[in-house]
């Protein structure tokens, strides 16, 4: 489950939750299994985060730092993220990507994904990332 905190300091914004990110630097964003349908996270800083089992259906993920993040298992129907850093990020098992939507980010091609998600692009094995 996603920590309380974390989820309360994000849905109040891109701005709000990175103030909030730049005062708890060394805190892992656990947003595990959080309904964040349809926020506007554009720009928003959530590189390291547990994201597994996300709804982020129709969020703005525009811009937003997803280095490092672990998507597996979130749900992307309508997401838009372009501009996004998913340098490193885990989309493995995320539902409703395509490849339309993922060589819309930014270092997509350093992602550890599933196989029909190669867009043209070498997969790291995941193996490196556990």
């Amino acid at each position: 489950m996603a920590d309380e905190t974390h989820l309360a300091a994000l849905k109040q914004g891109a701005r709000a939750w990175n103030e909030w990110r730049a005062a708890h630097p060394d805190t892992r964003p656990n947003l595990f299994g959080a309904s964040l349908r349809g926020l506007d996270l554009a720009n928003a800083d959530l590189a390291g985060g547990d994201l597994r089992e996300a709804d982020l259906r129709g969020a703005v993920l525009s811009g937003a730092i997803l280095v490092g993040a672990n998507l597996a298992g979130a749900n992307l129907f309508k997401a838009v993220l372009d501009g996004a850093d998913l340098s490193g990020a885990i989309v493995s098992g995320v539902r409703f990507l395509n490849c339309a939507q993922l060589m819309a980010t930014r270092n997509w091609q350093s992602t550890f994904r599933d196989s029909d998600l190669a867009c043209g692009a070498a997969i790291p094995p995941i193996a490196d990332r556990l």
